[in-house]
């Protein structure tokens, strides 16, 4: 078993970690930190957990940590919130840490990749580029995790022209406590900061082509308009794409049917359709669908042809799983097959 040890275990994302990691066949946590006023507690006593199952009773009774490059650890998940993430990561990485980063901190550093494993899992011999004893791993934001696990099946049979999206965001995504109650209910917020331009030059680092030491970004257009809508779990997004190829809905539709390229890696957290389909008019749903494939798929509604080719569609991700602490261990997952 390798040992984890989770930094901002006592936010959303850090508690999904915990959740996740329950019974895990090869993953054990062996460490949780978190901010000041967190540390020297009792996990049990510094969290107020949200979640729908409670955390073990060994996970209640560890004592959190100061984020310090000094945990019995194999590798480091990190929720850490992004203001802070960046100057803490880089010391773990220093002192010889791997780091699965879900944190916006390093996403566009030249030598660090930005991995959605069924999408751009050779990215992650970027790490080779990096000088530190350790090694950091970041996952995208959770709408662009959505976003390119749709595209990649798409862009691998037809191209990518053009992409436009419009996301209505849950409001888990903005941590806890979050938006304010007089702000979200009875609304909308067409406003969320930094999550267009993260959206625009994430996707493009992401489905862009590897070089020896970077990322060359995705030649593709692509804008992004972002809203918060009073929904607890779950990014739904309607997108817009025009393609290099000529292209089908049946076409499409295959393509998505046809993508499981970690299959044969089975690793634990990949869910066995990474990309879901659904013909009902009125799918996906956050409340009704966000947990398909254990919260680790992506579902696709709505498809319709608009020229030869122009597709659009809507896509749901849970994004405090697939789009945050999922994708972050799939990241470690994944690099314990391939690298560790």
């Amino acid at each position: 078993m390798k040992k984890l040890a989770i930094l901002g275990a006592t936010g959303l994302v850090g508690q999904r970690f915990i959740q996740l990691l329950s019974g895990h066949p090869f993953f054990e946590i062996s460490a949780l930190a978190a901010s000041d006023n967190s540390s020297g507690k009792k996990y049990g006593e510094a969290v107020q957990w949200h979640l729908e199952t409670p955390p073990p009773d060994k996970i209640s009774e560890m004592v959190v940590r100061d984020c310090r490059p000094d945990f019995e650890a194999d590798y480091v998940l990190s929720a850490l919130p992004s203001d802070v993430a960046g100057p803490i990561e880089a010391e773990l990485a220093a002192a010889g840490y791997v780091v699965f980063s879900n944190a916006s901190s390093h996403r566009l550093d030249q030598d660090v990749p930005a991995v959605v494993p069924e999408v751009n899992l050779d990215h992650l011999n970027l790490i080779h580029s990096q000088k530190t004893p350790g090694k950091i791993v970041t996952n995208p934001n959770c709408s662009t995790t959505g976003l390119v696990m749709a595209l990649k099946p798409i862009m691998d049979k037809f191209g990518l022209e053009a992409i436009e999206v419009v996301t209505m965001q849950a409001i888990s995504g903005a941590g806890y406590p979050g938006v304010s109650s007089l702000d979200i209910l009875d609304n909308i917020i067409p406003y969320i900061k930094n999550e267009e331009e993260k959206i625009q030059r994430e996707a493009k680092k992401i489905l862009g082509e590897r070089k020896p030491d970077r990322i060359e970004p995705a030649s593709f257009s692509l804008e992004a308009q972002c809203n918060r809508v009073p929904v607890v779990d779950g990014h739904l997004l309607s997108v817009f794409v025009r393609t290099e190829e000529k292209v089908t809905v049946k076409e499409v539709i295959k393509a998505f049917e046809d993508f499981a390229p970690l299959k044969s890696h089975k690793l634990p957290t990949a869910p066995d359709r990474p990309v879901i389909h659904w013909p009902d008019l009125e799918a996906p749903q956050p409340r009704l669908h966000r947990n398909s494939g254990g919260g680790m798929s992506v579902s696709i509604g709505r498809l319709t042809q608009i020229s030869e080719k122009q597709i659009r569609f809507v896509a749901l991700v849970h994004n405090t799983i697939r789009g945050a602490a999922g994708c972050a261990l799939l990241n470690a997952e994944s690099y314990d097959l391939l690298v560790g």
